[in-house]
């Protein structure tokens, strides 16, 4: 098989070996920072409850160090002292300042962690379906036609965003954390499911995985007429595009992605891009157009995320930005209720009109993109307006997915709240009930 990107060759940065950084170098980055010394340890406090990862990539072309800790790239990826209560700070500070056992660190982070509501949207209760004897690690079914796959080797990033809905995969707790690696089991149950077109790799992140390691989970399913799409979520060309372009299997995994097309598959990349930033550097031009050249679709997608995104410019941007580079802007989510939430939201309104005012600038090209979307319980819901309808100001929505197939596409409606940062904060208008609600 010859590779397309073999044929036109094209000048490569020559990039570094990976890197990566953990807690245990947060002291040193973040007095790069400028941060004092007790402004450090309450970072390191943030970091026992939520997870911490980055790499020299990201530290080196992506970090504006002259302006952090306040840069959106640097509050991207570094825990900071608000994103939990205050109390909760000061507990495990204390626990860290008196050098209290690692147990008894691990304990109180736990129960910090428990009131985060670690797994929203019943991923746990309502996403994991039985099979067989039991249910398959590492596969959720919430959509009729698409299911999500969580493999074994892919559930770490090459960074972690601090506002990742994932983050519970991160903290190295076992009753958390979904994985699964029995690819026979994976595809005996596309195969006993024909409503099943799409199957999305995610985690974590499959791109954290090598050649031959993707392969054992791709190549089981490329056969199965039934599926029109393979999906992978990824935020490696954001966070180390050298995976396409210098690392050492790099052309061997375009290979994998021309075999992918070849059988017949739409191979999509969920490309995750939070910031403009993460566009600029000419290694990821470079790993777009090969991604690209495989027959590959690139489509992009980001939550609105408060002291890092929340400007319509920075959309504006990033999706004329991607439309040039040939990327397919898809999703402007809201951030999931998980986590720090509270930290990142953004009011629903004001979300609405962050994308409204972006999405007016942008030619049709990028109005590919859909939003503001709360992946939510019952399924996608996206807020399409606020108006004054029947004497009375309200949230127009809509379900773009939902677990009840029947309820895609149609028009509800909730009560104007200024402050509702997630579906739960709403109540329904003209109604006494929403309709994905008994």
């Amino acid at each position: 098989m010859t590779l397309v990107n073999d044929a036109a060759p094209a000048v490569r940065s020559t990039g570094r070996k990976f890197r990566a950084f953990t807690a245990k170098h947060l002291d040193e980055l973040t007095a790069r920072a400028g941060l004092s010394p007790e402004q450090q340890l309450a970072t390191r406090a943030v970091a026992t409850v939520l997870p911490f990862r980055t790499n020299q990539y990201v530290i080196d072309e992506l970090i504006d160090w002259s302006a952090a800790p306040e840069d959106p790239i640097y509050r991207l990826v570094f825990p900071m002292a608000d994103m939990l209560p205050a109390e909760d700070v000061a507990r495990l500070s204390d626990l860290l300042r008196s050098e209290a056992p690692k147990a008894e660190v691990d304990a109180a982070a736990r129960a910090v962690r428990m009131k985060l509501n670690p797994h929203p949207a019943g991923q746990m209760e309502l996403n994991i379906p039985s099979f067989g004897d039991g249910k398959i690690p590492g596969l959720q079914h919430k959509y009729d036609e698409t299911v999500l796959y969580f493999p074994k080797q892919g559930q770490t990033c090459h960074a972690y965003c601090t506002y990742c809905f994932r983050w519970a995969q991160f903290v190295g707790e076992a009753d958390l954390k979904m994985a699964g690696d029995d690819t026979q089991q994976l595809r005996d149950y596309v195969l006993a499911h024909p409503e099943v077109t799409s199957v999305l790799f995610t985690g974590g992140d499959a791109m954290i995985m090598g050649e031959p390691v993707l392969r054992r989970y791709l190549e089981p399913l490329l056969d199965l007429e039934q599926l029109e799409s393979i999906r992978i979520g990824t935020k490696s060309l954001a966070y180390w595009p050298q995976k396409f372009v210098t690392d050492p299997d790099a052309d061997a995994m375009l290979r994998l992605f021309e075999q992918v097309v070849e059988s017949g598959k739409n191979l999509a990349f969920m490309a995750h891009f939070s910031h403009p930033r993460e566009l600029e550097p000419l290694v990821v031009t470079e790993a777009v157009r090969r991604i690209r050249d495989t027959g590959a679709v690139i489509r992009t997608q980001a939550p609105l995320i408060r002291t890092i995104n929340d400007d319509p410019a920075v959309w504006e941007s990033m999706w004329r930005t991607q439309t040039r580079m040939g990327m397919v802007p898809y999703y402007f989510f809201v951030e999931r209720d998980t986590g720090p939430q509270d930290y990142f939201a953004v009011p629903l309104a004001r979300a609405y009109e962050i994308f409204r005012d972006a999405y007016q600038n942008v030619s049709g090209l990028s109005r590919t993109v859909r939003g503001p979307s709360m992946s939510a319980t019952p399924g996608k819901v996206c807020v399409d307006g606020v108006l004054d309808l029947m004497g009375e100001k309200v949230f127009a929505l809509h379900l773009i997915q939902a677990r009840d197939a029947d309820l895609v596409g149609k028009p509800f409606f909730a009560k104007y709240d200024p402050d509702a940062v997630w579906l739960d904060d709403l109540k329904p208008a003209f109604a006494d009930r929403f309709p994905f609600e008994a």
